[in-house]
């Protein structure tokens, strides 16, 4: 199957990216009230739509021009939120927090830098970039579940090295691509 997008905009994986999106607002409300096992679970639901609706897009070749766009918006949207949250709860190291949400900015600068300079830049997220949101997304539902789980909480001082060390080089290997992109000559 060719590697293609279309414009059509309605699609299984946009109706599960969609969902995330809707899901994010309901994640947060139910976290800042200390529901935290409802929050888990739509939490869960809103990473399962995120492994969904790639898989689908792939398989099926159902990937549009606006999934491409709106997939990322809806991952930040769920991580920053999250990470944001369980920080002001006191749940999840504010540093870490700041380096999740730090790296997101980072990559937002540089598509304004590519925006105003008028460069022509593709999204796709790297694979290093795939993996750090992997490790970010297990690493929430790892703090929250280690309140009903205690034997979670062994993993926490892990995973939160292995975010930090991924993020950190996700935003280095942005950086890297930014700048390749940015020295590129004129059309």
């Amino acid at each position: 199957m060719p590697n293609t997008r279309t414009h059509t905009t309605i699609n299984i994986p946009n109706l599960l990216t969609l969902s995330r999106l809707l899901l994010t607002p309901l994640f947060i409300i139910l976290l800042l009230r200390g529901q935290l096992r409802p929050a888990v679970w739509v939490f869960v639901l809103a990473g399962i739509s995120d492994g969904l609706d790639g898989l689908i897009a792939r398989l099926f070749n159902q990937r549009t021009v606006l999934g491409a766009y709106l997939d990322p918006v809806a991952d930040k949207a769920l991580l920053i939120s999250a990470y944001v949250c369980l920080a002001y709860l006191g749940i999840v190291p504010t540093w870490l927090s700041v380096i999740v949400l730090s790296r997101d900015i980072l990559i937002v600068i540089g598509i304004a830098i590519f925006t105003i300079t008028q460069k022509n830049y593709r999204i796709r997220p790297s694979l290093i970039s795939k993996w750090t949101t992997g490790a970010q997304l297990v690493t929430v539902m790892i703090f929250l579940l280690a309140f009903e789980l205690p034997a979670a909480r062994l993993l926490l001082p892990m995973l939160v090295w292995i975010v930090a060390g991924l993020t950190v080089i996700s935003g280095l290997h942005y950086i890297w691509i930014g700048m390749q992109i940015l020295q590129q000559p004129e059309d």
